[in-house]
This record gives C-alpha cells, sequence and structure tokens, in this order.
C-alpha cells in the first residue's frame, strides 16, 4: 500500500507561480512512476505530468514551457513548479504513483487533491 499526501495549492493570480508537493509514503520502494493529473469543475481528471525513477518527463501539451515536474527519488517525492498560470489552470491537482507497471501515466494510487485557483 502505498500513501500520497498533496499540499501546495491555494489562490493565485495569473501569471503568477505555485509549487505544489507530494510525499509519498508505505511500500514506496514498489512506486515506478509518479505524476500530476488534475480535474476541474465539470470536467473529467486529465493527465498533466509524470516523472519516472530514471528522470524521463511527459507533460501534457497544455502546461509545456509553463510547468516542470520534479522528484527526490530516495525519498518518493515529486513536485509541480506551476509557472504563468492561467485562469484555465485552475482546478484540484492529484498526486499519482504506479506500482504495478512503470507507465508514464500513472494510476495505481492517489493522493486526496489539493486546490489551485488562479483569478484572472
Amino acid at each position: 500500500q502505498v500513501q500520497l499526501v498533496e499540499s501546495g495549492g491555494g489562490l493565485v493570480q495569473a501569471g503568477g507561480s505555485l509549487r505544489l508537493s507530494c510525499a509519498a509514503s508505505g511500500d514506496i520502494n514498489s512506486i515506478y512512476n509518479m505524476g500530476w493529473y488534475r480535474q476541474a469543475p465539470g470536467k473529467q481528471r486529465e493527465f498533466v505530468a509524470a516523472i519516472s525513477n530514471g528522470g524521463t518527463r511527459k507533460y501534457a501539451d497544455s502546461v509545456k514551457g509553463r510547468f516542470t515536474i520534479s522528484g527526490d527519488n530516495p525519498r518518493k517525492m515529486v513536485y509541480l513548479q506551476m509557472n504563468n498560470l492561467k485562469p484555465e489552470d485552475t482546478a484540484v491537482y492529484y498526486c499519482a504513483a504506479a506500482t504495478s507497471i512503470p507507465t508514464m501515466k500513472p494510476d495505481d494510487y492517489w493522493g486526496q487533491g489539493t486546490q489551485v485557483t488562479v483569478s484572472s
């Protein structure tokens, strides 16, 4: 079992920045990759970014050049630096981990989510 806890969400003006953090606990040695998803009101959850144990990164087109995912592999922490935020980035952001296969769309375990609100 893996537990994920996100932090760092909040309210920011358009053009501003936020940094999200996700801490994994439990059977962290079973984690292959970790990532971030988001869900805006009335919309489906969508992939944002992922990072592998080896440092390979993958991003959604909508955040490329603005968001950066990074990780502290030994401690199984993952971060999402979000710059030049836009109102359309407003969503609940979820941390996820892959333990069954090393997919760059991790979805075996989920955090509880952290709200990010970008005002115009």
